[in-house]
């Protein structure tokens, strides 16, 4: 999926949450979940994706970022219950398979 995209993962329900952009949004959460990328993300389990939004492109998907790291927690929690009331990992989605 080689496509800008702006992606939340969690450690758990209402648990952690990370907000990232990328360009290829496969690729990097398989990172994430993999544990290949030091930081945050792994000191801390964040590993399930459960929002993403895709972009035109990386200028908008980075403003996108940009704003919402701004957000206050309950409003991205807010936005992740509205798209995914379940808290499913979106994993299997983006990738086509279970």
């Amino acid at each position: 999926m080689k496509q800008p995209a702006v992606y939340l993962l969690a450690s758990k329900r209402s648990g952690t949450l990370y907000v990232g952009v990328t360009s290829n949004l496969v690729q990097r959460v398989w990172q994430h979940r993999e544990g290949e990328v030091e930081g945050f993300t792994y000191r801390y389990g964040v590993k399930t994706l459960v929002w993403y939004e895709l972009h035109d492109s990386m200028a908008g998907a980075i403003a996108r970022e940009k704003a919402l790291k701004r957000w206050n927690r309950d409003w991205k929690l807010r936005m992740i219950e509205e798209a995914n009331p379940q808290w499913r990992d979106l994993w299997f989605d983006i990738v086509g398979h279970a």
